[in-house]
Order: C-alpha cells, then structure tokens, then sequence
C-alpha cells in the first residue's frame, strides 16, 4: 500500500516526540480531550460544514455538504478540493490550520476537526481518485503501548490516548456519492453518540449556510428522511476587510501569532423576510448566539443573525475582550444600520430596534453601538417633511456680529425617487392610532410625520427618538398663516376624519365662522339647519360653522345643531337684542333678528324677551318692539291716542308683515307679562304693571300667614290695560283666547286667588261704566236682585264671572270680602229689598264665620211691620217668639229661630232675651189641656197657667213659655204656648183652630198630611 499522504512520517514523528517527552504526550492527550468534551463538544455538525465550505471555497465550486446517517454511521459528503497530504497534517495536530493563508476561510483555529472525537474512535477520509486516511483508538493505543518510556502515562490514563495525533493510510473509498469529491466516515462509538447526532442534525439550520457563504446547501438524511437546509428568504448584509499593519499591531497586540498571521475581518448580518421583503422572527433552529462563523456561547438577543469574525477566547465559547473586539463592535453597528436601512420601510422595521438592555456583555456593547447610531439614521418614511435645519447667527459665525442676520434654514428635500421622505428618528414624529386619511391631511403641518400603521406607542418609538405627537398638539399647530387661507371645505375633510374617541383632545379644534372668524373650539359653535344657513345673522355676534365646513363630527365635540328657532334662544341672540336699543347700528340686527324670527315660525308671545328688539317707529324713532304697535292692530283701536306706545314703521310691515312683527313683541293686541315661577314677594313680583303692589297685597290676605314668599308657578298677566279708551272692544279681546288665560284664577298654597288682570278690570268702571264687582250676571239669583245691577249684554256668563261679576249669594259670600260687601250692601238705603229676600239673606249670613266680618254699623231690620235700615245699637236679633211682645218698638233681625244666636254673633247685636228677664209678673190659673190637642201636638203638656191678663216684665202679652210652663190668655195665646212648648211652632195656627171647633179635627189631621 502506498503511503499517499506521508501518514508514516507523520505517526513516526509524533511518536519519537512522545517517546522523548512523555508529558508532550499527556499534553496532546488533554488538549484534544478538553477540544472535544469542552468547546467542540456538539460542533460536529458545524464542524463538518466548515470543513465542507473551506474545500468548496479553494476549489472555487458551490459548496455542498450531504450528511447521511445508517444505523450507527454518520457519513458526510462534499464538494470541492480533495484531500491532500497538507489537509491529513492539519487535521492529525491541534491549533495549526492549514488555512491561515486562505482569506475567507471558515476555519481559522486548527482544532474543529476534535470534534468527532465526541462521538467516533475511528473517523476516516477520502477524496475521489486519491487514497483515503483514518484515525484509530485502537491502534494508536497498541502503538502507545510498544513504548516503554510512555506505559506509565498510559497506565496513569487508563489506556486513553489521543484520536487524531496518528494518521493511517487507507484504501480509497469507493462509496463516495455521484457529484461529491470527499467523504468523511464516522462510526459512531455507541447509542448515546447515534442519539447525540440525531439532535444535532435535526437543530442544524440555515445559519450554518449563513455562516459559510461558500457552502450552498447541506442534505440531510437520516434513515432514509431526507431535508434540505438552505439560506433563502433572508436579507444579508456583509461587510469585509484588510487591516493595515498599524492596525494589525494596534489590535491584534494580545491574540496569538497564528492570528496576527491572517489580517482579515469580516461580518454578516442576516434577517429572515417575507414575501413582501419585510423582516420576519428568526427560525427556531437559528440560536440567539454569535457566530464567529460558528455558533458560540455568547448570547446577542437581536432579532438577526450575526456572523463575525470575533476574536475568540481559548475556549472557543466566548469572544475575547480586547481592541480588536471593540473595533468589531463598532463595524457590527455600521453593519446593523446598513441592515435596517435596506430593509422595506415598514413598521417591521421596529422589530430590529434594540432595547437597551442586553443578555451578555457583548450584547449590550452591540446595543449601545447601534442606538447611538439609528436616531440620527435616516431610516423612517416620513408624509411630510423633516423641519428645516436652522442656523442662527451668532458671534461665531463671523468676526463682526450682525443682530440683524438672516438666519441660515436649510429646507430638506425628497427622497430622489420621489417617494417621499425619509426622515432621522430624531427628526420623525408619529401620531397614536390615528388614520391614514388623518394623517394624510395634517401632514403638512407637523414636520416628519409617520404614515399609518406605525405604533406610537412601540418601545423602537422611544430609541429612535421619534417624537410622539397627540391629537391635542397637532390641534395646536392648526395656527396661524398655515391654516388662514384654508378653504371651509378643507376643514370639513379634516373633520370627517378625525377619531370620534377623543374629544377632549380636540376641545380646541379650529372652526370657521360664517363671518370669516377662524375660532378655537367647537364648543359654543352653531350648525345651522332647517333654512337657517341662508340667514344673515352676522350682527348677532354667532359662532356660526360655515355651511361648507359643516359635519356631524363637530356636534360631538360640543357644537350644537341650531335651528333658526334654537338661534333665537341662543344666550348671544338675546344679549345682542337686549343691547340693540343702546346700539349705534341697530337695523342690522333687527334684520337679523327679524329673519330668525319668520324662519323658525315662531308665533306671537312664544318669545317674550323679543319685546326688547330696537324697531324703527313710524315717527322714525327707535322703540322697543313691546312699545309698537302695528298700525292696523286691534290694540291700536282700543288704546287712547296719546300713549308711550308707538306705531311700526310701514317699511317694516311690508317687508316681514305684521305676523312676524307681532312675533317679534310689536302689539297686535295686549301685550302680556309670562314669567315661570314668581315668588309673591314686592322684590320679585314686579312687572311694572298698573297697580301690581296692590293685587299683591289682596292676594296675600287671602293667604295663610307663610314663612317664606308663596311660588306662582306660571304668572300671566296683560299689561297696559290702563290705557284702554274702547273697554267694550276690549273686553271682547281680553275674554277671546289667549288673553282669556289671563283671567283664570291663580292657586296659591291651595287656596283660589285671582289672577292680576282679572283683579284690576274688577275694580275699574269697565262694563257701562261700572265696576264688574257691582254688578250681577242678568237672571241670576235673584236674592241678589237689587243689590246689584245687571251686567251688560255682549259677553258670555263665564267671561263675565272671571271678572267678577256676581252670579249668585253663596259664590259672593265665598269671596273674600263678601260678607262684608253684602253686608253695606244691605245696609244701603237706596236699595230696596223686600222681607221675604230679607229673610233669605239672613239665613244665608248666619252661616258665615264670624271671624270674616267686621260688624256693621248700620243693620237692615224689621221695624213694626216695616224693613228699615237702622243703628246697629238699636237692633235686636230675636231668638224666641214669645219675646217678640217684649221688643216691639225696635228694629228687629228676624229669621228662623234656631239662626239667633249665629247671628247675633256675626253681627255683634244682642238677643231679646239678653235685654229683658222675660219674667211671668201675673197671676193666673191652673188649666188642663184638652186631650183634643194631643192629636196634633202628642207631647203637648198636660195643663197651662192661664191669666186674666198676663203680665211680662210688667208688659201685658198674649203668651209666655216661662220656666217649663204656657202662661197664656185667649185661646190663641194657648195654641202659641202649646206650639212652642212641644217644639212644633208651625204647627200653631192649626192647634188654634182645633180649640175653637173640636169637631174640625178630622179635617185638620187630613190637611196635615197633606203638608
């Protein structure tokens, strides 16, 4: 067998130095067992693909790397350059690469080889056409073991002895697949080697191809399933160099020689990407870890894949601090940068921001690189420009200061390709959630706006620098000349798309006017509908939206959608009313309010506070439109000529007619006072009507003593009736409806009082000349008849009746005050009244509490068959008939007995029996009564006392029931007593007759009963 790769000078070699230096041999021994259970422990797989993209890389062919796993063989096949006697060297020694001369070469350290030693005892290579090598435990243990110098080492290790240090020739290998070059067998040393293969063949992802640019692909197969590993869909940045040999000195002064020897660095970061070329999560097989090409120890938590050239530490695990790492850093941020400036602008890109906090030392070192980089990296689509860069003069600038300078403003420009601009994270500014169609329209004013779709709310936001802007601010910057010459138009565009969800952002949101104003918040502004946007309402001083920026956004932020009706009531529209009179321009507001006035409909009275419009007169004076009157209004033709009141210019009827006008407060007819909730109380209660103090006096008598002013709930009232000349065409307005509410009666604290304007026409001449008070309705009662006069004709009963014209005795004794009218009335001498309405109005007084009267001085009464009026000193009220003789020559009070004493007491007159003793001063005889009587009178007494002449109190009499006995003379005397005394006093003529004819008691008792 030939020896094609000088494998027997080379075992030669390593044995005599092993034999000349024992300790060489524990030395090789420990390093290459520290190589394969420490730092290439799991790196078969890595190490193998390296291996593969070095040999495709000198033979300049894409490299491509099968690894097949049978039972408990791995084999893995490559393309490229074939094995030679350099590469066998390299391989049997350890930290001596045979590639430090190849500038890209993925191995650099001369050790990854050691890595089968994890798994195999008997690794073997072959190219095709050329012999094959291998490496033996076995045999390099029976080789060992021939060597006396060496058994005590070998004993020492337990027979373990170094894999790699001792190349065997071999045949060719002659299973090498169609379209590879070189092979590598690995016998796997037992299960637990087979399973560690599996894990690492399936973790084996595209970063080993990311890593190894020269190595295309890798096929795995294991037990026949077979997978591909390749690099598509990913975006690589690559950066390379040659350091200078002042660099080489400067940063490489504390790595080894054999490093010094290969003066090259590179770098590559790798993201994986959609379709759409935007970065996507790393896959899982790719480890969040450095890869110096192959994965390390040392974590980097950014979302892409780093490959560099770091400089490692001894055990292949971490990178080594020193200049030339910190010089790596710095090229890795560059790097990094480049990356996310490639990348689509899109909000992905906020994926690959780093936060500041890093997982390792190196990690952080990468972080803080990169942020101080990305803020002032143009990196951000931007809708608008950045703000201009601004120069300001200062003493720096030139050696005379100038305060005067122009500042220097270096305007930014587009992007070349005329897709906008890209803007810096400082100079970016991005508005939360906002709409592509908002963001659209505010663009130009705030300076390096983000499209939509970038979250404001992303930590990346914050490392970039990008400004975040609220709703509120860019309200703020709608300012200005930029929005001055803003069509209305426009503004209804930015409405429709502002966010409906944050109206307190937008309380300050610019509106314009119908009279050009350009105002700060919707709130107080006026959407005219319903006609009105036609209206002229300038002079009133209105907020209100221009029709053409109108939307139903700025109701929801405060404006309110008016109609003509509700701009009549804004608080603007009555200030301006109530000032028009004082105002040096006053028609146009007049107008203005006039318009209103006929578009909203509105009808007379609805809107009393219109009577303070300043309306021109027909003397051409300026008047209140409550103090005109339309020419041809029924108020005119009723009032006295000469009054304050004024007539309304002729101009002002043909141009809005007299409804408008009598809408707007100039009288048609009476004027009225509305006003809800009054307190009855002099400070509250004044409408500057006729004789107002007095109503409220009457109608507070009538009330019960309160400890706080009454409330009138709706207070109606006509004003100006005392300037009535015409009371008949008066009246006929007053009781016509509305005015007819007027004159309803008012309940106060449960009690009926009357209304003021029914309460003043009752107390003026307003029907015939006579006061409704002294007059009654004709034809109705009639115990009033006399005592009052009839009330003209023209009016109906009940229109009559709310001006206080009488209707009947109970409803005037009701009324406050009645009593005591009825009273004087009775009292009148020129009135006449007859006995039996006498009576009447006696019973119907004595009914009345006594506490609502004052007693009269003067009393109608009875004298002698007479009805006078007399001192009231001299009447007496007549409680008993059998008194009647005793009193006879004064003026009596005469009605049912039983009402004496009510009477007396209302009227303060004593009864008969106070002013004598009533006393029998006669003798006379004991009698008894015939029986015959007590078929009429059945409780009648059994005997009387009868007298020759009976004596009262001295004064001769027919009859006196005195102390429980009927002292009488005569038989009607008897009937009279008798009557009395058993309480049937009606019954007395009868009882008369019965003593006279005995025999006439059938008749009797039949008429009787036919009472």
């Amino acid at each position: 067998m030939s020896d094609t790769y000088g494998t027997d000078r080379m075992r030669a070699a390593v044995l005599s130095a092993w034999t000349a230096s024992p300790a060489r041999f524990r030395e090789d021994a420990n390093a290459e067992e520290d190589f394969a259970l420490g730092g290439y422990r799991d790196r078969l797989i890595v190490e193998l693909a390296q291996n593969a993209a070095d040999a495709a890389l000198r033979a300049g062919v894409p490299g491509v790397l099968r690894l097949t796993l049978r039972g408990d063989v791995l084999t893995a096949a490559n393309t490229g350059a074939a094995l030679d006697a350099t590469g066998v060297e390299s391989l049997s020694t350890l930290r001596a690469s045979g590639k430090r001369d190849e500038a890209g070469a993925a191995g650099r350290f001369g050790v990854g080889f050691a890595a089968v030693v994890s798994v195999c005892d008997a690794p073997a290579i072959g190219s095709r056409g050329a012999g094959a090598v291998r490496w033996s435990r076995t045999e390099t243990a029976a080789l060992v073991a021939e060597i006396p110098a060496l058994a005590g080492e070998l004993t020492e290790r337990g027979g373990h002895v170094p894999l790699l240090r001792l190349p065997f020739d071999e045949p060719p290998l002659i299973d090498i697949p169609d379209g590879f070059d070189t092979i590598v067998r690995l016998p796997l040393r037992d299960q637990a080697a087979v399973e560690a293969v599996r894990r690492m063949l399936a973790e084996a992802g595209p970063a080993l191809l990311l890593g190894m640019p020269a190595l295309e692909s890798i096929e795995i197969d294991v037990e026949g399933a077979t997978r591909a590993v390749v690099a598509d869909g990913w975006h690589v940045v690559s950066e390379s160099g040659e350091f200078t040999p002042e660099q080489v000195a400067g940063l490489f002064a504390d790595r080894p020689t054999e490093e010094r020897a290969r003066p090259f660095w590179s770098l590559r970061w790798a993201v994986p990407v959609t379709g759409t070329g935007e970065p996507g999560p790393l896959p899982a097989t790719v480890p969040p870890v450095v890869h110096a090409p192959t994965p390390s120890d040392e974590p980097i938590d950014l979302p892409a894949l780093l490959i560099a050239s770091f400089p490692m530490a001894t055990d292949r695990r971490h990178v080594a601090k020193g200049p030339l790492a910190d010089f790596l850093v710095e090229r890795v941020a560059d790097a990094y940068v480049r990356l996310l400036r490639e990348l689509p602008r899109t909000s992905r890109l906020l994926d690959l921001v780093p936060s500041l906090m890093g997982k390792g030392e190196l990690d952080a070192r990468v972080r803080r690189a990169v942020l101080a980089r990305l803020p002032v990296t143009p990196l951000l689509p931007a809708l608008s420009a950045p703000a201009p860069a601004v120069q300001t003069p200062s003493f720096a600038d030139s050696k005379v200061y100038e305060p005067d300078a122009e500042w220097q403003v270096e305007q930014p420009a587009p992007e070349p390709d005329g897709g906008g601009w890209v803007v810096t994270g400082q100079e970016a500014a991005v508005v939360a959630a906002a709409s592509a169609e908002l963001l659209a329209t505010v663009a130009e004013f705030v300076p390096g706006l983000l499209p939509a779709g970038w979250p404001a709310r992303h930590p990346a936001m914050a490392a970039l620098g990008v400004r975040r802007v609220e709703l509120s601010d860019i309200v703020d910057l709608l300012s200005g000349e930029a929005v001055e010459a803003r069509e209305p138009s426009w503004w209804r565009s930015l409405y429709g798309v502002l966010p409906a969800d944050d109206p307190e952002s937008l309380g300050a949101l610019p509106v314009p006017l119908a009279d050009g104003r350009l105002v700060r918040g919707p709130r107080g502004t006026l959407i005219l509908a319903d006609g009105g946007a036609e209206l002229d309402l300038t002079p009133l001083g209105l907020r209100i939206v221009h029709p053409e920026a109108a939307h139903p956004a700025l109701l929801r932020l405060g404006a309110a959608e008016a109609t003509p009706r509700t701009v009549l009531d804004d608080p603007l529209t009555k200030a301006a009313v109530a000032q028009s009179l004082d105002s040096p321009d006053a028609e146009p507001v007049a107008r203005a309010v006039l318009s209103l006035v006929e578009a909203s409909g509105l009808a007379p009275g609805e809107a009393p506070w219109l009577a303070e419009l300043a309306l021109r007169g027909a003397d051409g004076e300026l008047y209140p439109a409550g103090e005109l009157m339309l020419a041809d209004g029924a108020l005119a033709a009723v009032l006295e000529s000469d009054t304050h009141l004024g007539v309304a210019a002729a101009e002002l009827e043909q141009t809005y007619g007299p409804r408008v006008l009598a809408a707007a407060g100039v009288l048609d007819g009476f004027a009225v006072v509305h006003e809800p909730d009054v307190l009855l109380d002099p400070d509250d209660c004044d409408h500057d009507l006729d004789g107002e103090a007095d109503w409220l006096d009457h109608v507070l008598d009538l009330l019960p003593e309160l400890d706080v002013p009454p409330l009138v709930p709706e207070f109606l009232a006509v004003r100006d009736l005392e300037l009535v000349a015409d009371w008949p065409a008066a009246l006929e307005l007053l009781t016509t409806p509305p005015l007819r509410a007027c004159l309803h009666p008012l309940r106060v604290e449960g009690v009926e009082v009357p209304s003021y304007t029914a309460w003043w026409l009752a107390n003026r001449p307003v029907l015939g000349g006579r006061k409704p008070l002294e007059l009654r309705l004709p034809g109705a009662d009639p115990l009033l008849q006399g005592l009052y006069a009839d009330a003209p004709a023209g009016l109906d009963e009940a229109a009559l009746s709310m001006l206080g014209v009488r209707t009947t005795l109970a409803e005037l004794l009701a009324s406050h005050g009645g009593p005591e009218e009825l009273l004087d009335l009775m009292a009148d001498e020129s009135i006449e009244v007859d006995r039996a309405q006498l009576r009447a109005l006696w019973i119907a007084l004595a009914a009345v509490d006594p506490a609502r009267v004052a007693p009269p001085s003067r009393v109608r009464a009875v004298l002698g068959g007479s009805i006078v009026v007399a001192a009231a000193d001299d009447v007496v009220v007549v409680e008993a008939p059998d008194l009647l003789q005793l009193v006879t020559d004064r003026p009596l009070v005469l009605a049912p007995y039983d009402l004496a004493e009510a009477l007396s007491e209302l009227l303060d007159l004593p009864l008969a029996g106070e002013l004598t003793s009533g006393a029998v001063t006669s003798e006379g005889a004991g009698r008894e009564v015939p029986a015959a009587v007590r078929s009429l009178l059945p409780t009648a007494p059994s005997t009387y006392v009868e007298h020759e002449k009976l004596l009262v109190d001295d004064v001769e009499c027919a009859w006196r029931f005195f102390e429980g006995s009927v002292h009488c003379t005569g038989v009607d005397g008897l009937a009279r007593g008798l009557a009395w005394a058993t309480g049937q006093w009606n019954d007395r003529l009868a009882v008369a007759a019965l003593l006279r004819d005995p025999e006439a008691v059938p008749l009797l008792l039949a008429e009787a009963d036919l009472s």
